[in-house]
């Protein structure tokens, strides 16, 4: 058996860097040849692994949900599996797909399903914008988190988590609800929203359950929406996205849909921008669309 590594060596503040060899090793303990990739940044990581997905037998991401994101868009639909090792900061779909959270242990269940013919099917949504398509495995959100995350973006001080504090608190201060228009399965309606978030998975953003109903393997995208609410109260309510619980929140409700188009509504809701597993994917208007059993995953079902 071979397999091409994709290893994101920023992940995890080095962490996935540190894990590379161990991992290479316990691989080759197992029999599993493993065949380095090498890519300067996203576009080389995705084009790597389109080039060698149908010379090897399953493509290994060791890191966060970045490393994941970027081999989904050369897997998606190819029938070559995937393996993810989380060593990143965030790793929802390592949580969402029950995939060991230590990478060695994550690696010795990616080979036993690898040359078992083990693995699981799952779901993959396509997103397409102005900025191309994209596929998405987690979850895609649009208003709050997105604006937080092109302030990130665009800060250069200070460096490391405090960015990220700091952008909480600038577009905190600047919250406002935007109108959008959700357009599910050829139904629209008009929405006053802080934020949107759609779910292939239950969970992003390190942990938290955005959309707790999910199931990647039910051919469905469940959709959060939050409508207006003052600063206090989204502070006042975030903690409750770890269990889920927000979803009891009357400012919250739940959709469901195959496909859904998001459209901006008015100035506001002008230059909103996308997320998804964590990247960026576009600008409104987008739509995504559900692909059932698109991408087979190695080593679920063991955390």
């Amino acid at each position: 058996m071979q397999v091409a590594l994709l290893v994101n060596e920023a992940a995890g503040r080095g962490r996935a860097r540190s894990a590379a060899a161990a991992v290479t090793a316990r691989l080759a303990s197992a029999g599993v040849q493993v065949h380095p990739l090498v890519a300067p940044d996203r576009t080389a990581a995705e084009d790597a692994v389109r080039t060698v997905r149908e010379d090897v037998d399953a493509v290994v991401a060791l890191g966060g949900d970045g490393v994941a994101h970027a081999a989904v868009q050369g897997l998606a639909g190819s029938g070559t599996p995937l393996a993810v090792l989380p060593a990143g900061t965030g790793n929802d779909l390592a949580l969402a797909l029950g995939i060991p959270a230590d990478p060695l242990a994550a690696a010795d269940a990616a080979a036993q399903d690898l040359l078992t013919g083990g693995g699981r099917r799952v779901d993959l949504a396509r997103s397409t914008s102005a900025a191309g398509e994209r596929w998405w495995a987690t979850v895609l959100c649009c208003g709050f988190d997105s604006v937080v995350s092109d302030r990130v973006n665009r800060l250069r001080w200070p460096r490391g988590p405090r960015r990220y504090d700091l952008a909480i608190a600038v577009e905190l201060a600047r919250l406002r609800s935007r109108r959008v228009r959700l357009t599910l399965d050829g139904v629209p309606a008009e929405h006053e929203v802080t934020l949107v978030a759609v779910g292939n998975t239950a969970w992003y953003g390190g942990g938290l359950r955005i959309c707790p109903g999910a199931d990647p393997a039910d051919g469905w995208l469940d959709i959060t929406v939050v409508g207006p609410v003052s600063r206090f109260e989204l502070v006042r309510t975030r903690p409750r996205l770890a269990a889920g619980t927000h979803v009891s929140h009357p400012a919250v409700q739940v959709l469901r849909a195959r496909e859904l188009l998001v459209e901006p509504v008015g100035a506001d809701a002008e230059g909103l921008t996308t997320l998804a597993d964590g990247e960026p994917v576009g600008p409104l208007p987008q739509r995504s669309t559900v692909e059932p059993g698109a991408l087979t995953v190695l080593g679920t079902g063991r955390r």
